[in-house]
């Protein structure tokens, strides 16, 4: 989400970097697994040889339709590690989540089979 909020941020096309502690949210943007899930509806079936649907699909779309408006590499930082940007977006993150007025995560909230509050 983060990602998310920061490309919708750009008023034109940009060449940003996208630092993740996340080595999964890295590796589908450089081994190209996230461009294979789109192609494929969503399907990670190239992964051990089987159908699987992709993590939070409604989330990615929205990541990659960012990403296809601008360039957009991906970097893995190590997590509590002393990254000063990376140590900055936990605690954001953190005290984001303390928000008793989070908007509800529909995608969630659909693979729950609870209707989205």
């Amino acid at each position: 989400m983060p990602a998310i909020v920061g490309l919708k941020a750009l008023k034109e096309r940009c060449r940003v970097t996208l630092h993740s502690d996340s080595m999964n949210v890295v590796d589908a943007f450089s081994q190209g697994w996230s461009e294979r899930w789109r192609a494929n509806g969503w399907m990670r079936n190239w992964m051990r040889n089987r159908n699987e649907e992709a993590q939070n699909p409604e989330l990615w779309a929205i990541l990659l339709r960012l990403c296809d408006h601008h360039h957009v590499p991906a970097e893995y930082v190590k997590a509590h590690a002393g990254s000063p940007e990376n140590e900055r977006r936990d605690e954001l993150a953190k005290r984001a989540a303390r928000h008793a007025d989070l908007p509800p995560d529909e995608g969630y909230e659909a693979q729950k089979g609870q209707p989205a509050s």
